[in-house]
C-alpha cells in the first residue's frame, strides 16, 4: 500500500507541474507521499526521520512548503519543498 501511495503521490506531483503548477494535484501529491512514507517506514520512523536536530532546517523547509502549496501558492511552494528535499535527503 504504501509504495503505491508514494508511487501515486509522485505522479500527481509531476501531473501538476506538467499542468503549469496545478495546486489542487500538487497538494493531493504531497499528502499521498507523505502518507505513503507513513505506510512504508512506520511513524515513528517517519517522524524521527524528519524531526532529528541536524534535518531540522530541510525539514522545515519541506513542510512549509507543503503548507504553502495547501495554501494555494504552488510555484514558491515547490520551490521551498524542493530545497527541504535536497536538505533532508543529501
Amino acid at each position: 500500500i504504501g509504495v503505491g501511495l508514494v508511487g501515486f503521490g509522485l505522479f500527481f506531483v509531476l501531473f501538476g507541474m506538467l499542468l503549469y503548477f496545478d495546486s489542487v494535484l500538487l497538494a493531493f501529491g504531497n499528502i499521498l507521499f507523505l502518507s505513503g512514507l507513513v505506510f512504508i517506514i512506520g511513524f515513528r520512523r517517519t517522524f524521527t526521520f524528519f524531526f532529528q536536530w541536524p534535518k531540522l532546517k530541510g525539514t522545515s523547509f519541506f513542510l512549509g512548503g507543503v503548507l504553502i502549496v495547501l495554501m494555494r501558492w504552488p510555484l514558491l511552494g515547490m520551490l521551498l519543498e524542493a530545497y527541504g528535499f535536497i536538505i533532508l535527503f543529501r
